[in-house]
């Protein structure tokens, strides 16, 4: 299957570095830590804070410092400087509710059971807040959790997930009178519908302001609560909506994107006749919908006016990161607190004539950003370019809180690429994604199969599929599936898919005795 050896490069120059993040706006900068710079304090740590930043829909190729010209993520860039970008993470799902199951039990969507949006996870399931929750933690959330349906104003309904406070916002418009921000925007005295009258085109909204943003109101309750500790370990979930469709973000943030300033999404064409009927269908309407974004009907400038927006959103949230992580500097917790910032699954923003999501596996809809800071005790400014699943993160939590870590678990430690005791180029072989009935698409079954050289897409139940040759095709346009030349490497992959698709099984209940 072949490795590619490990690219830890500074992140580039400029970036703030440092433990002083700086004020809302204007990060401070200083010198980079050196390359791959371990920076290990030798104090034995308390049991670290756990703040984890998870956004919603957010594709990984979006923060400056990590090759992104266009987008200003200052305080990402940061974060990045002063600890571990993970560039190749993968989500399992490439859409929210299987992704969100499979993240916060480290197991398989369909180990899980939860493989659908609008599907419960099953109330035997241990989410990580649970274990933390277990072991002494404080434990709190703000923003969408999407462990089960909340569709036509139904409440999620929760297992016993661990969360001691519970800022319940799904999404910010005002569709449950227990929505926790539409609630807060009521006692500020404003409601949505008077916050959400911007101009607006068919594809793209000005939206509320920062202020009232849901994805500030998720800070400010992130803010509120660490203020609130009083020594005892903590582990928050930040979970804004944004950037999620709508593209709405607020008036003054779009402004500081110019659309004609903005590439197009790359798209090749022959496409349409090389690829899946999902994708035909898609790039269409987005989701398959006709109630959906009419995306064959998208100018050139209606596409860079969307991902104006969509980098627009990103800022808003990386300005609310800066202020979290100010917080922490000032109430003297960022020394002992781990920082994760990453996404649920990627957007497809108009890459190969797709928006949104559904049953595809472009790099765009599963691979994420992955960022880890904890000061003093894993390296900074590092890289790590090796294949990394999002099953990895619970026992990575719990391996740096010196907690066991469960056998039902599938995921692997990263504690040791953090601390630069091991190459992120010998962490997996291969990084596997799925897609049950998820979303759009009904029928619509996918596995993903991916190595450093190449990508198996195999449709269940159909003749269809995808095979890219990632070395000589790494932005996916040459589907090879029907190529005759590839069928001895079209079959090597099949079975391989299919192998993963078994050593994915669920490894409980354990064998009690030999017979």
């Amino acid at each position: 299957m072949g490795h590619r050896p490990v690219q830890r490069r500074a992140v580039s120059a400029g970036l703030a570095a440092g433990n002083n993040f700086g004020e809302f706006h204007a990060p401070h900068h200083a010198r980079l830590a050196k390359l791959g710079e371990a920076n290990v304090s030798t104090r034995v740590p308390q049991p670290p804070n756990i703040l984890w930043i998870c956004t919603d829909q957010q594709r990984a190729d979006t923060i400056a410092a990590l090759g992104n010209p266009h987008i200003r993520t200052l305080h990402l860039d940061a974060l990045a400087a002063n600890g571990t970008a993970f560039t190749r993470a993968y989500c399992q799902s490439p859409v929210c509710t299987p992704s969100r199951a499979s993240f916060l039990t480290g197991r398989y969507p369909r180990t899980t059971r939860c493989r659908q949006n609008g599907q419960a996870m099953p109330p035997n399931e241990k989410l990580i807040s649970r274990l933390f929750a277990d072991a002494g933690y404080t434990c709190g959330l703000a923003g969408k959790l999407h462990l089960a349906t909340c569709a036509n104003g139904v409440v999620e309904k929760r297992i016993d997930d661990g969360y001691d406070v519970f800022h319940w916002s799904h999404h910010p418009q005002p569709d449950w009178p227990e929505n926790a921000y539409t609630q807060w925007l009521t006692a500020q005295g404003t409601n949505w519908e008077e916050l959400y009258g911007g101009p607006s085109t068919p594809y793209v909204k000005h939206g509320i302001p920062a202020e009232f943003s849901q994805t500030t109101w998720c800070a400010n309750m992130a803010i509120d609560f660490l203020r609130e500790q009083k020594g005892r370990p903590w582990f928050f979930s930040y979970n804004c909506f944004a950037p999620h469709h709508p593209f709405d973000p607020p008036g003054d943030y779009l402004a500081r994107y110019n659309p004609d300033e903005l590439p197009l999404p790359k798209t090749h064409p022959d496409e349409p006749t090389s690829k899946t009927t999902y994708q035909q269908l898609d790039s269409k309407f987005s989701h398959n919908d006709p109630n959906g974004y009419n995306v064959a009907a998208m100018t050139d400038r209606n596409r860079r006016e969307v991902t104006a927006a969509y980098y627009a959103m990103i800022q808003l949230i990386d300005e609310n990161v800066g202020r979290m992580i100010a917080a922490l500097e000032e109430t003297g917790q960022l020394e002992n607190t781990l920082v994760i910032f990453m996404s649920d699954h990627g957007e497809m923003l108009g890459d190969h004539g797709i928006y949104l999501k559904g049953p595809h596996f472009y790099e765009e809809a599963v691979r994420v950003p992955l960022i880890i800071s904890w000061p003093g005790q894993i390296a900074t400014a590092q890289c790590a370019d090796g294949l990394i699943e999002l099953t990895d993160l619970a026992p990575t939590l719990l391996d740096a809180a010196a907690l066991p870590i469960p056998e039902a678990m599938q995921g692997k430690s990263l504690l040791p690429i953090l601390k630069s005791n091991a190459d992120s180029a010998d962490h997996r072989d291969y990084v596997f994604s799925e897609y049950y009935n998820a979303w759009s698409h009904r029928h619509s079954y996918g596995s993903m199969y991916r190595t450093n050289t190449h990508k198996m897409i195999v449709y269940h139940g159909t003749d269809q599929g995808e095979l890219y040759d990632l070395e000589n095709d790494p932005d996916e346009f040459t589907n090879l599936w029907h190529h005759a030349e590839t069928t001895s490497l079209k079959t090597e992959l099949l079975k391989a898919t299919f192998d993963a698709s078994v050593f994915t099984m669920d490894p409980t209940p354990l064998r009690e005795g030999p017979f």
